[in-house]
């Protein structure tokens, strides 16, 4: 066999092992994903005895499942792209993808462990910052400044725009949300109980939905940007079977895992009753939403928990469990310092390691 066809025959095979580890690694980011955010989802539902907890997981996770297939790819196309690796060698590609997923991958598991919700999005925004950085430098990074000059988003700016904002919009909707709700029903007693925990089938699966139309979309970017890496792929675009896997590894998540974050949230805040719950999940499923019709990426978790924290502090302030939510908090603030700087670690000790074989 000629040399340049058994260089290009191995290349191949470098190229496909690759792929397939990132793919892998991709599913166990969704994986993680799930263990976080849909979690989340389900913890008020079940604090407010609305409804057992096999229950709350199948509706969050049937809707999860749906809503990849049902919206655009507004939310890749922005992650998938605001680093640009398009026409760079190929080793450097995989650098940025590969250590992006890791760092977005280790923080999700060490917070895991530690019972404590972090933001999926965060940590991989984080890793492609970082890593985007080490490799290529800034010129390669669409910050979006110029967009944003002239009044709308793009690049980065629509990343840090909708990781960032979309927890302060949460707190203020769940605060509406319970004010309108306590106006509305403020003779609530047990006749109209049974309303509340009804309404939390179609708000879980709302919220469900939303999660699914939102967090699998970033698993499938990093797959499109692999596929460009690796030369599979003449421009960033999504195969239908990335979908499909997103979707069933996020989904996967949401049904084995979890727990512990669901006490936090569900029992560690306040005492969470049935309207309580209803705001928290109408208002988060609205924040995710809206940042998905304009493409803007969202933190779930933060969603969430942000939309609790302003449904407690429009009821009863003095109930909230503030250190709780503090350390919550400060594990968002930790976060994406921390993946930007894992980023760049791992993208040096991958070309390090590229360098040796």
């Amino acid at each position: 066999m000629p040399e340049s066809i058994k260089a290009t025959h191995g290349s191949m095979n470098e190229l496909d092992l690759a792929l397939i580890a990132v793919v892998a690694t991709v599913a166990l980011y969704d994986f993680t994903n799930g263990f976080h955010d849909a979690a989340d989802m389900v913890a008020t539902a079940i604090a407010s005895h609305a409804m057992r907890p096999p229950t709350a997981i199948a509706i969050v996770s049937l809707f999860t499942f749906i809503a990849p297939f049902t919206v655009g790819l507004a939310v890749a196309d922005t992650v998938g792209t605001f680093v640009d690796i398009d026409g760079q060698p190929r080793q450097i590609g995989e650098a940025v993808v590969i250590a992006a997923l890791l760092a977005a991958v280790s923080y999700n598991l060490v917070t895991w462990l530690l019972g404590y919700p972090s933001s999926s999005s965060n940590s991989l925004a984080g890793g492609l910052v970082g890593a985007g950085l080490h490799t290529l430098g800034s010129a390669h990074i669409n910050i979006g400044w110029h967009a944003l000059q002239q009044g709308h988003l793009d690049g980065l700016m629509k990343v840090v725009a909708g990781l960032l904002v979309s927890p302060f919009l949460g707190f203020i909707a769940g605060f509406l949300l319970i004010r309108l709700l306590v106006a509305v029903f403020r003779h609530f007693n047990e006749r109209i109980a049974p309303l509340f925990v009804g309404s939390q089938y179609f708000s879980v699966a709302f919220l469900g939905f939303s999660h699914g139309a939102n967090d699998a979309q970033k698993g499938m970017a990093i797959i499109g940007m692999m596929l460009l890496a690796t030369g599979h792929e003449q421009r960033f675009t999504i195969p239908d079977w990335a979908i499909l896997l997103c979707a069933s590894a996020i989904t996967l998540g949401t049904v084995f895992g979890g727990w512990s974050i669901i006490k936090t949230l569900g029992f560690g805040l306040f005492r969470i009753k049935t309207p309580h719950a209803v705001a928290n999940q109408v208002g988060a499923a609205l924040v995710n939403s809206l940042a998905t019709h304009i493409g803007a990426p969202t933190s779930t978790t933060q969603v969430v928990t942000a939309t609790l924290l302003g449904v407690g502090a429009a009821e009863k302030p003095r109930h909230v469990r503030w250190k709780t939510a503090a350390g919550i908090v400060t594990g968002w603030w930790l976060n994406i310092p921390v993946s930007v700087l894992l980023g760049a670690v791992y993208s040096y000790l991958y070309l390090l390691i590229r360098s040796t074989t």
